[in-house]
């Protein structure tokens, strides 16, 4: 009974404590009884939420006339460039055996009774329009080995395109489409030599596939070298590269990077990344390359890399103390003279003396380049970036160096880089068999190229073009052509060895030169009778095994 009444009394306890807060609360928060029992209908087309606490409906202006200048300096660039930016959609049809072939499949499939079938694989990247003539610029792995090549335009149009030309080496390849002048913006360009680290940039593409897409950022650096597998001879390193920290990630390949006035700086080309996203680090080619790259390509669908034939080693300052040069001597420390090479005809000297750097042996004393066409040349970069930005193929140029403490100066005929093989009508590229491989492109002489080269018009034989990069004719020492003529309206090197005999056998054209060597078998020695400057030489070459 007195539990009853004990938990009665705290009941009531209870009941009053909660009556008491409840007081309590309604005092504290002013309103909250209005809150509770309102009951009054609202405008149906009111917002029930205006009479509520909310933040100031309009931000307060701020002084902001430099930020506002600077957006609307965006909108400008990007109204203007875009335009002149396209999206590009590639496929290639792969053929293949059974799905286990195809690349990132978690299983293997095999199609019934081994019948082997294509898929289509797509590439997509970005590209601009060079002129009014229906030419579009992109690089040249967005487009390489595709079947099928789509250019789409900002304002939605789109068609198949036809590609023109394409350097792997300098990753730029140019398309064509057929559309009226009117209806084409061509990208205005600027001169990417005075571009410098800090400047403001835009870059314009198709990221991931999201067409129109601008991003800002600045130039981080310039003078880099972007490695690449090269189509010619495995490797090679496009020079001049301006680096950038604006986004770039996967589809602006080909795209634009514009200054603040809308000109092109260069073509946005790759990025270092371990997750194939931007990082930071963009590359791009400079337009002072695309500038003297496309032209030819749009001329000869092809561009033949420019090769002096030298390694050269870093002018340190122990190095120019072993050759009595003032320790801050700059220059492009010329290490070997390749044989055969524009450089050793021209008369440069490669290092012969030897010499120790803190108690290691070392080679020292070749000619130090200083300049090129009175361009000043610091370094290795310096030099290549000359030859990439203002030289071509069968053009003579200046080099000034030091030799033996003394300045120098030599004229030098720039062959075509080898490997580098042309692709020209003109040309009759050495068959292929296999069996022996001599490792040349050729044509037949014919009476323009026998008079270009002061020798009598009734001449016969194969004039080298192009010699493959460690093949049996570039150890033998066969020399290709370096100096550009124009016949038929196609252009064709001349200047290298003709030959007129294998063994005793004569050969009047590139035919007979392959049905020579076709004959042969990897390892034969063959002696091969090539006229050179004028004169009638022989020169011994073991054929090789044509490479896979």
């Amino acid at each position: 009974m007195k539990k009853k009444r004990f938990l009665l009394i705290l009941s009531i306890f209870v009941v009053l404590g909660l009556t008491a807060c409840r007081s309590a609360l309604q005092i504290e928060i002013p309103g909250l009884e209005e809150l509770q029992t309102e009951t009054e209908p609202r405008d149906a087309n009111g917002d029930p939420t205006d009479d509520l606490p909310a933040p100031p409906p309009q931000a307060e202006p701020l002084n902001l006339n430099n930020l506002q200048n600077l957006q609307d300096a965006y909108i400008d660039i990007y109204e203007k460039v875009i335009p002149s930016v396209v999206s590009i959609s590639a496929i290639q049809n792969v053929r293949v055996d059974n799905f286990g072939d195809i690349p990132d499949l978690p299983f293997d499939f095999d199609i019934p009774d081994g019948e082997p079938f294509e898929y289509p694989s797509a590439a997509s990247g970005s590209g601009f329009i060079w002129d009014k003539e229906g030419h579009i610029v992109t690089n040249n792995h967005v487009v390489e080995d595709r079947d099928l090549i789509r250019v789409n335009f900002s304002d939605g149009r789109s068609m198949v395109a036809d590609l023109v030309g394409a350097d792997a080496d300098s990753d730029l390849a140019v398309l064509k489409v057929d559309l009226p002048a009117d209806e084409l913006v061509p990208i205005s360009m600027t001169d990417s030599t005075q571009v410098k680290v800090g400047q403001i940039v835009v870059a314009i593409g198709n990221p991931f596939n999201l067409e129109s897409s601008m991003t800002t950022g600045i130039v981080s650096g310039i003078g880099r070298s972007l490695p690449i597998t090269s189509a010619s001879d495995g490797y090679y390193s496009i020079p001049d590269i301006i680096q950038t920290d604006t986004a770039i990630n996967p589809g602006n390949s080909g795209g634009v990077l514009v200054d603040i006035n809308g000109g092109l700086i260069g073509v946005t080309t790759a990025i270092q990344s371990p997750v194939r996203a931007n990082s930071g680090v963009g590359y791009v080619i400079p337009s002072v390359i695309a500038k003297k790259v496309v032209p030819l390509l749009i001329r000869d669908g092809q561009y033949l890399q420019p090769w002096i034939g030298v390694t050269i080693r870093p002018l340190t300052p122990e190095y120019a103390a072993l050759m009595d040069l003032e320790s801050d001597q700059k220059g492009a420390l010329v290490a070997e003279v390749l044989p055969n090479s524009p450089a050793e005809q021209a008369g440069l000297v490669g290092s012969d003396k030897e010499g120790q750097i803190d108690g290691y042996d070392v080679i020292f004393g070749g000619d130090v380049i200083i300049a090129a066409d009175g361009i000043q040349i610091d370094d290795e970069e310096d030099l290549i970036a000359f030859l990439a930005r203002y030289t071509i193929v069968g053009q003579t140029i200046t080099l000034t160096a030091i030799r033996d403490g003394e300045q120098i100066d030599l004229d030098l005929t720039l062959q075509t880089r080898p490997g580098s093989q042309p692709e020209n009508d003109v040309l009759e590229p050495e068959e292929v068999s296999d069996g022996a491989w001599l490792g040349i492109s050729g044509t037949s002489i014919v009476e323009d190229i026998a008079e270009e080269m002061d020798l009598p018009t009734d001449t016969t034989g194969v004039l080298i073009q192009t010699i493959s990069a460690e093949s049996p004719a570039d150890e033998a020492g066969l020399r290709g052509s370096f100096k550009p003529i124009e016949i038929n309206g196609q252009e064709v090197m001349v200047g290298g060895d003709i030959i007129t005999n294998v063994d005793s056998d004569a050969v009047d054209s590139i035919e007979e030169l392959s049905d020579r060597i076709s004959k042969k078998e990897p390892g034969d020695e063959v002696v091969l009778s090539i006229i050179r400057d004028g004169e009638t030489l022989q020169l011994e070459v073991i054929l090789g095994e044509y490479p896979e």
